[in-house]
């Protein structure tokens, strides 16, 4: 056997070395001290399912799964340090057992029966929470045909212009801050998706906004007028939906100017939850996509209304955008340049709220040889969503506590709960599930002072 060169070395034994890297000073984070009001436009199934879902792990029946406030962990330092907090530990976030609810729904069903129509939990685990859902019942709600057509309902504001009605909720928030005792509110958006609409002339200032309210402006929608009663009011606003809402710089202004963080728009569940997994795998492996093929079964409220085409094509515009932000087709035209996007949603009753979404992927890879991939994702929607409505208000109410995250208006480091995030005008959003992860528990660390994480490791190896 060959023997080694006399000069030869041991091998030494790896030492990991301290980061360089200054630390920045932690954040004011304020403590969450008493009460979070939760206000919900749209008490159906997501809504439903999250407020009995928090009831059910606050009397020790169920596990808060999904939810990364709850189980989450967020890793500090080096790999070798070994620590790795729960995030509920790490930041000051509000408890479970201090949120309060109420919200606004066309239909009169207090949250037991509403929850009970729309089937998504089980009888047995109602029937445990019956007491505490019974007691919570909708307001009347601000509703406008036009901009949501399968359904209607009695419980509706009326007033003699959408002013009024933006006035109207203004006392609500008002009134429920006084009787539920809360020091802080969330509004949180679990409603209809309107029809489609663009950017108008209505909404570029909050003096155009206002003048609109008064003139009763065909483009001001329902969901408008929520963020803006919200905003006026300092509670942060979050869109679960794919409507315009906070998008525009009249509610941008409003954010900054009252320090009411808001984020949006639309919460990624379930075909567009697996694209934003699937498609940056392909892009890290360089595999090229020809087309991508989705439809969807849907039977519950969102499915009826989504059989409007003015309501399809909101959500349409939602679920196109995400391919061509992951896989920057710009960047790599022989890859992605020609894919031939598809989206398709079926109402089908009898499916309720299990929704069904089939995915057809043509790829190719080495010399282009064809491949395909088939997904069928039997998934449940509101049990997808609830865990990003309970996230969605801790973290909102978090920003509003920080003086840092408080006055900047967008919440883009909560890119990772939405089909479609918000980011600054004339940026382009990140839709890369894990570089979205990756933002959001930055953003953590930021916070707290904390060295952000690279993955680069050199310093494993020096």
């Amino acid at each position: 056997m060959a023997k080694s060169p006399k000069s030869a070395k041991p091998r030494a034994r790896v030492e990991v070395k301290e980061s360089k890297t200054p630390k920045k000073a932690p954040s004011d984070l304020q403590p969450a001290k008493g009460k979070l009001g939760v206000m919900i436009p749209g008490m159906g199934a997501v809504a439903t399912t999250f407020v009995a879902g928090v009831e059910a792990v606050r009397k020790g029946i169920s596990k808060p799964i999904g939810s990364l406030t709850q189980m989450g962990t967020v890793r500090l330092g080096k790999r070798t340090e070994g620590r790795s907090p729960k995030i509920k530990e790490f930041v000051p976030i509000a408890g479970l057992d201090d949120l309060v609810f109420t919200g606004w729904d066309i239909f009169e069903d207090n949250m037991f029966d509403a929850a009970t129509k729309a089937g998504v939990l089980d009888r047995y685990l109602l029937d445990q929470i019956k007491p505490f859902l019974s007691k919570i019942t909708p307001r009347k709600a601000v509703f406008d045909h036009n901009y949501v057509k399968k359904i209607d309902g009695p419980n509706v504001k009326k007033g003699k212009s959408k002013m009024d009605l933006a006035e109207q909720v203004r006392e609500d928030i008002r009134e429920f801050r006084k009787s539920s005792g809360a020091a802080r509110l969330i509004t949180i958006w679990c409603g209809s998706t309107e029809t489609f609409i663009e950017p108008s002339a209505a909404h570029q200032s909050v003096k155009a906004f206002e003048k609109a309210l008064q003139q009763n402006d065909e483009n001001i929608a329902p969901s408008m007028i929520y963020a803006y009663a919200s905003l006026i009011e300092g509670v942060p606003f979050a869109n679960g939906a794919p409507n315009l809402t906070v998008d525009i710089p009249a509610m941008h202004e409003l954010s900054r100017e009252h320090e009411a963080p808001i984020c949006g728009k639309d919460f990624k569940t379930g075909q567009t939850l697996m694209k934003t997994i699937l498609a940056p795998g392909f892009k890290a492996r360089l595999l090229g996509v020809s087309g991508w093929y989705s439809t969807n079964i849907l039977g519950n409220r969102d499915g009826e209304v989504l059989d409007d085409p003015g309501s399809f094509k909101t959500k349409e515009e939602s679920k196109l955008g995400v391919l061509d932000h992951i896989l920057q087709p710009e960047l790599y035209p022989d890859l992605y340049k020609n894919i031939f996007h598809k989206v398709r949603i079926n109402y089908y009753p009898p499916r309720g709220d299990n929704k069904e979404g089939w995915d057809n992927i043509d790829i190719f890879g080495w010399l282009g040889y064809p491949m395909q991939i088939k997904v069928d994702f039997l998934c449940r929607d509101s049990i997808l969503a609830a865990p990003i409505v309970l996230d969605l208000v801790l973290f909102l109410d978090l920003a509003a506590r920080t003086p840092e995250l408080k006055g900047i208006g967008i919440q883009e480091w909560l890119s990772f709960y939405f089909k479609s995030p918000m980011t600054a005008p004339g940026l382009y959003p990140e839709h890369d599930l894990f570089i979205q992860a990756m933002k959001l528990k930055n953003t953590l660390r930021h916070l707290r002072g904390e060295e952000l994480i690279t993955h680069l490791g050199l310093e494993y190896y020096d």
